[in-house]
């Protein structure tokens, strides 16, 4: 069971929704790099459960425990390795619903490949796994940062609640992370209505990386988009992606899909900053589909372990519309990736920690 990502900068994360925590080993960080244990904890705020009204009440604080690699807040160049511990799991939860499969869950894929029967919180396949995702991408940023690349991500839709008018800024002080002012209140009152219903809603986050230099990706089987993708799929509740102008090319000329080429900012970035799998200098633009959370406590057909129909109905505390949390995570991943890009065009150049 591989839990390993990255080529030059190579991130090993481990734990368990209910295990004694959760957490992450980093290697390849160059040394000398400013990491404030106060940045990774930042991260992990943004992720954590019980933060308003509209996510899972678990409350946990996350608070990371640096292991090694990182001392009077520079990197080592040794492997970085924090923990997060549990603090506020309720297995109990889950004892009534122990040999069933949760619809839309890992479950029963795990149940066949490994013979393991359904963990409480989802084991190894819950979504907490996640925080330690988001704290190596604080490490990833920390590399990114003296280069002037920035990434951000925010929700752009919600159920059939689209954004039309951008502003990032104001993403970051709302609890759904709605980048449009004028659709927050119609975004949040759809997702109170959902939970009432003890039901879940899907979405769409938008995320983007400004200040990233040409030159990052290989072609054929490394692009840099390929390498994106099979990032944020790897996230568990994302079910689709697409760069720049995406999906809504299909309907265009190749004469309107095209972007011009110039000395000067872009005229337009259908490309999503990327062209043949490595990166043309313009912000990289991509859109990710996020399905409804599939725990519910509405009844839902199944069967157990034993392949009789069930009926399920799952308790516990779980968020009634994952987008918000997924924001973070879907940044730490595109951290991961372009600096692993970053590192390799350095080494590939000569100029391996020249920044420092």
């Amino acid at each position: 069971m591989s839990s390993i990502f990255g080529r030059f900068l190579q991130i090993s994360t481990f734990g368990e929704s209910h295990g004694v925590g959760l957490g992450v080993v980093i290697d390849g960080v160059p040394a000398g790099i400013p990491i404030p244990i106060e940045m990774i904890q930042q991260e992990l705020d943004r992720r954590r459960p019980g933060t308003s009204q509209y996510v899972t009440q678990r409350k946990e604080t996350d608070q990371v425990e640096l292991l090694s690699g990182i001392h009077e807040g520079r990197s080592l160049g040794s492997p970085i390795a924090m923990l997060v511990r549990n603090k506020d799991a309720r297995s109990k939860d889950y004892k009534a619903i122990n040999t069933l499969f949760r619809p839309g869950h890992a479950d029963y894929t795990y149940f066949k490949k490994y013979g393991i029967p359904p963990q409480s919180g989802g084991g190894r396949a819950s979504g907490r796994e996640t925080l330690a995702r988001v704290a190596a991408g604080a490490i990833a940023k920390a590399i990114l940062k003296p280069y002037g690349i920035h990434i951000q991500a925010y929700t752009i839709k919600i159920g059939s609640i689209q954004a039309i008018h951008i502003n990032p800024d104001f993403a970051e002080t709302h609890p759904l992370r709605c980048a449009d002012p004028d659709k927050a209140e119609d975004m949040e009152s759809l997702v109170k209505q959902v939970q009432s219903e003890h039901d879940s809603i899907g979405g769409m986050i938008e995320v983007i990386a400004n200040g990233v230099m040409p030159g990052l990706g290989d072609p054929v089987f490394h692009k840099l988009d390929a390498t994106i993708a099979g990032a944020m799929v790897s996230i568990g509740a994302v079910k689709g992606i697409e760069f720049g102008g995406g999906f809504a090319l299909t309907e265009k000329k190749g004469s309107e899909s095209n972007d011009p080429i110039s000395l000067s900012p872009p005229i337009s970035n259908h490309a999503g900053g990327i062209l043949g799998g490595i990166s043309n200098g313009a912000p990289i633009l991509i859109r990710l589909a996020i399905k409804p959370t599939p725990s519910i406590s509405k009844d839902q057909q199944t069967i157990d372990i034993l392949g009789e129909e069930k009926t399920i109905s799952i308790k516990g505390r779980h968020d009634p519309c994952i987008c918000p949390r997924i924001c973070p995570v879907a940044e730490a991943m595109m951290a991961l990736v372009l600096a692993d890009a970053l590192l390799k065009r350095n080494a590939e150049l000569g100029i391996m920690n020249q920044i420092m």
